[in-house]
């Protein structure tokens, strides 16, 4: 009796389907609050330095997205740390993406963007799964809990901070 317990129990674990937690995640969403749109790097720097730095950048990434390692439609990306007590949101770096990872880092925008008809947004989803090689259950959990994060630190005003960059 003791054997037949133990064998069925390691078949559920088998069957039972696994989703990756979300620091497991390589292309994980990141949305700015809302309160912090269109305060970037790139409006507060002069359009060369801008260039000479999203160069850099580049340069520094091998030209290929951090991600996935795509090699077209490359864009300069900016990492934010956030202090959700003080209301302090810091530059910590910047990163190259591809312009998918960087949709995907960015879901809130690329909706709005579908809703335009501007943007396919089930090959947004595609991407971040097969980046993940995961399914669309784990897209759809981690997005809501990256919803639910943006939607909390959109109901404060924070303090930009551009750490060494500014």
């Amino acid at each position: 009796m003791k054997n037949t317990k133990s064998k069925s129990r390691k078949s559920k674990r088998r069957t039972k389907t696994s989703h990756p937690k979300a620091d497991q995640l390589k292309l994980q969403i990141d949305m700015i609050p809302q309160t912090s749109w269109g305060k970037n790097l790139r409006k507060v720097l002069s359009d060369s330095e801008w260039k000479q730095l999203r160069e850099q950048t580049l340069s520094e990434f091998n030209y290929k997205c951090g991600i996935c390692g795509a090699e077209e439609r490359l864009q300069c990306d900016e990492v934010w740390e956030y202090d959700d007590r003080k209301h302090i949101q810091r530059l910590t770096g910047l990163r190259v993406l591809c312009s998918l990872c960087h949709h995907v880092k960015h879901i809130g925008k690329a909706g709005l963007l579908a809703e335009e008809g501007r943007l396919d947004y089930d090959k947004i989803v595609e991407h971040f799964m097969k980046v993940n090689c995961c399914d669309v259950d784990t897209f759809n959990e981690h997005a809501i809990r990256a919803a639910e994060i943006w939607e909390r630190r959109s109901k404060h005003e924070w303090e930009i901070d551009y750490g060494e960059f500014w």
